[in-house]
């Protein structure tokens, strides 16, 4: 669990902070009394960010990851001693179809956040860089474990690699005080990317529609909640002096993979939509096909654990989506 007295009058910068992951980190971040910054491209007025009032709560400083000025000012102007580096583009789809926002986003965005924040030692003390079991590629032995190669072959998980091994060479090379997290597939509510399975099947059961499945269904995942996700950033912000943590990558996982069938299924059988049968259209490409994470690691270090299982995660995510809809 995290430290509530830790974060008391921290200030905070949290890229993509519009983000499903973001709005939530930022939300558990000023419930703990921290000063938080928030880089802000677009205002989406459907993030929960907005929806929430919490942007009401943060300092915003509008600017882009490819912008390393905006991101130095950020820094410094506000005095950041933190930082979460979650801001990205996201989508496989949208990075297989045109790949060049996604590498300036992804890895021109992550090597300015870094610079910045090494030209300015004396305030910034911690770096959290989120990245995504992509990283990894494919490989023919699973449980990916942090010693395996990243080896990315499309486009988004190249992108993914790349910014991990930027990440560590700055640790490397200046001794900037980061780390590295690695998750799969994260859910919950705030989630408006509607190509995305969870958030996808529940707007497809909200309207008695049958819920898509653009692979075979098949493919083995990890899925973790988005409240696990943000606790266990801000876990490993709290070991940043511990030697084992400094310049490390992190996998954070529920160690309970599953088919996109079965995640479907578990969705249905909450809503009691069991009588939709999915639309298997079978026409993903560029995608792994099976990856799920060890998280031994940061149970043995870190002292982290998952806090919801799935069926009680999905739930609150589907409460979630009920409510946004209602609205």
């Amino acid at each position: 669990m995290t430290k509530p007295t830790f974060w008391q009058g921290r200030h905070v910068l949290v890229t993509g902070a519009t983000g499903m992951v973001g709005a939530w980190l930022v939300k558990e971040l000023l419930a703990q009394d921290a000063y938080v910054v928030a880089l802000v491209q677009d205002i989406d007025p459907h993030s929960e960010f907005y929806r929430s009032g919490d942007h009401q709560r943060t300092a915003i400083v509008n600017g882009q990851l490819e912008d390393y000025a905006s991101l130095e000012r950020a820094i410094n102007h506000h005095e950041v001693d933190t930082v979460f580096h979650l801001g990205a583009q996201t989508i496989v789809g949208a990075a297989n179809r045109s790949p060049l926002h996604t590498f300036e986003a992804n890895i021109r965005g992550t090597y300015n956040l870094l610079e910045a924040c090494r030209v300015l030692p004396t305030l910034v003390k911690r770096v959290v860089v989120a990245s995504s079991d992509k990283a990894y590629g494919e490989h023919p032995s699973l449980p990916y474990t942090e010693e395996m190669a990243l080896q990315g072959h499309h486009p988004y998980d190249v992108s993914k690699s790349c910014a991990d091994l930027i990440a560590q060479s700055y640790f490397f090379t200046y001794q900037l005080p980061v780390t590295i997290a690695r998750c799969g597939n994260i859910y919950g509510g705030g989630d408006l990317n509607w190509s995305r399975i969870v958030p996808g099947t529940i707007q497809s059961l909200l309207r008695e529609e049958r819920p898509v499945i653009r692979s075979n269904g098949k493919f083995v995942r990890d899925y973790i909640y988005v409240k696990d996700v943000t606790h266990a950033y801000m876990r490993l912000a709290e070991c940043l002096e511990d030697d084992r943590v400094r310049g490390a990558a992190f996998n954070f996982s529920n160690e309970q993979p599953m088919t996109v069938l079965e995640l479907v299924a578990a969705v249905q059988h909450l809503m009691g939509c069991d009588h939709l049968e999915p639309d298997i259209r079978n026409t993903a490409w560029g995608e792994i096909r099976d990856q799920h994470l060890s998280a031994a690691k940061a149970l043995e270090i870190l002292s982290w654990k998952p806090q919801y299982d799935t069926q009680n995660a999905l739930q609150e995510t589907i409460e979630w989506y009920r409510a946004y809809f209602a609205g």
